[in-house]
């Protein structure tokens, strides 16, 4: 930044309200041209819903927009393409069993011959440190290829501000360098860059100015350098934080014993389990980190008794369950919350209530000579919102209605509040802000202090070492032998997530 910018957008009074929520009030900023700008607040202070304006997936109520000086009103994404802005979504948008070119071409109006659109995917991704083979299919790649994808499809419309929603929650520290680069190059040649990230350390090291939201309002601006991360936080929160506490007991007897697991993938693309070993005792939290598609969600679904397998690969307190489904394993006490909130960790369309009961029903006996106890399930999912601060109107709201982070404070509080033995979460945390981020640690240290033993897979490095007591990455659906946290580094960490460390690489397809 040299001080002679130009203003690229100018965001004045913006007002968007929904039944029973106001998700944005009288929201004003503006970006500067070549400028990479934040957007900080917890979940459900309004930056998607701000963002979703912008790139013109949502009409404002009031307020106006101007770009470039004009007036800005886009009707669609397809409107805002045509006027410069691009969006990463947190999400991707792409078909594994097309290739590179083919996802590339479904997202422009009006795509150029294959040959012709390869050789500009090749020579965009050269030049922004991203190569990408046109012609691999999807389903191979990797998650940090797949956000490349979904980058370079962008940087081929030429946008003057591109929005990136949480770009880094499946990369590792190396892959997080890599696209640093590139969006410093990109802020160099003038392209500003609307960057949100529950990442604090990320937001200091990249941004050069944040706007902060807080339910829906902007309560505060800052140069995000010039601020500690605990600052950011209790900016976006209102509030000071305090660090997560252990208790300092020592761990108890084994309660999660996994020897020689291997499972095939139910999923065409996925990644096969190849004799995974582990031991987790009473009191103790494992944590697991690998870059997404490496076998996080079949491990997951093998330790829930989605994939079962031979009886004795899983014992609970010495007892075989690998061949029992994921209720007889809660019955025994192993609870578990997939990476996918919405459509596998809860029904989008039903009820909190009715998401309570779903997994709840065993543990907490929720049903009685097969009739339903609704009275005490209203009671125990009433329970969940209120400990673990759910913000709804009801528990009567369908899970689809809550932010993502809401969402999952409710799915890891539910699981939680089983009094369960074994503790089985994937991202656990994943586009949760950092209060929330910072309970749902804390509430699995307590868990882990009363008792039980807990897994927590992760692609989030600093919440691994700031609450797990050993360390293990998975690569190629094969996991390295656990280490003691104390003492690791992220440079450690990260090759041993890329398959080093004496690890044998390898990606099995079933």
């Amino acid at each position: 930044m040299t001080g002679t910018e130009k203003v690229l957008l100018t965001v004045e009074g913006l007002t968007k309200a929904y039944p029973g929520v106001v998700a944005n009030s009288n929201v004003s900023f503006r970006i500067m041209e070549g400028e990479v700008h934040s957007l900080l607040g917890e979940n459900g202070a309004g930056k998607s819903t701000l963002v979703k304006m912008i790139y013109g997936l949502v009409r404002p109520d009031t307020g106006r927009m101007t770009l470039r000086g004009q007036v800005y009103e886009p009707s669609a994404p397809k409107a805002a393409r045509a006027a410069g802005v691009a969006m990463v979504f947190q999400h991707f948008s792409l078909f594994e069993a097309l290739n590179v070119a083919e996802n590339v071409a479904l997202g422009m109006e009006n795509p150029p011959k294959q040959s012709e659109l390869s050789q500009r995917i090749r020579q965009v991704s050269e030049a922004y440190g991203l190569p990408l083979d046109p012609a691999r299919l999807v389903g191979d790649l990797s998650a940090g290829e797949r956000q490349r994808v979904e980058i370079i499809r962008c940087l081929l419309q030429d946008p003057k501000l591109l929005i990136m929603d949480e770009p880094t929650s499946v990369l590792t520290p190396q892959e997080v360098e890599i696209l640093f680069k590139t969006l410093r190059q990109l802020s160099a040649e003038g392209t500003a860059i609307l960057y949100i990230s529950h990442k604090l350390e990320e937001i200091r090291a990249l941004c050069d100015e944040a706007t902060v939201l807080r339910r829906g309002k902007v309560v505060d601006t800052c140069q995000p350098r010039e601020k500690s991360a605990r600052e950011l936080a209790e900016m976006m929160v209102g509030e000071t934080l305090t660090p997560p506490e252990r208790s300092g007991k020592a761990p108890g007897p084994v309660a999660l014993d996994v020897s020689g697991l291997s499972a095939r993938s139910p999923n065409p693309f996925g990644t096969a389990l190849q004799n995974i070993h582990l031991t987790v005792q009473r009191g103790e939290i494992l944590g697991i980190a690998g870059v997404a598609g490496n076998g996080q969600d079949e491990l997951l679904l093998a330790l829930s008794g989605e994939i079962r397998t031979a009886k004795d690969a899983v014992k609970i307190d010495g007892k075989g369950v690998g061949d029992l489904g994921p209720n007889e394993r809660r019955a025994v006490g192993l609870v578990s919350a997939p990476e996918e909130r919405l459509g596998h960790a809860a029904a989008p369309d039903m009820s909190l209530t009715e998401n309570a009961l779903l997994s709840g029903a065993v543990r907490k006996e929720l049903t009685s000579r097969g009739f339903i106890d609704w009275a005490k399930t209203r009671t125990f999912a009433a329970g969940i919102v209120k400990e673990f601060d759910v913000r709804t109107p009801g528990i009567g709201t369908a899970a689809r209605a809550l932010s993502g982070g809401n969402l999952q404070k409710f799915v890891i509080g539910r699981e939680l509040s089983q009094d369960p033995s074994v503790i089985v979460v994937n991202q656990p945390t994943w586009g949760v802000d950092a209060a929330a981020a910072a309970s749902i640690r804390q509430a699995l240290i307590d868990r882990a202090s009363g008792g039980a033993a807990v897994v927590v897979i992760s692609q989030d490095l600093d919440e691994l070492l700031e609450i797990a007591d050993r360390f293990a990455a998975l690569n190629g659906g094969r996991l390295s032998a656990p280490r003691p946290t104390q003492g690791l580094t992220v440079d450690e960490i990260g090759l041993m997530m890329g398959g080093a460390h004496g690890m044998e690489v390898a990606h099995v397809h079933p």
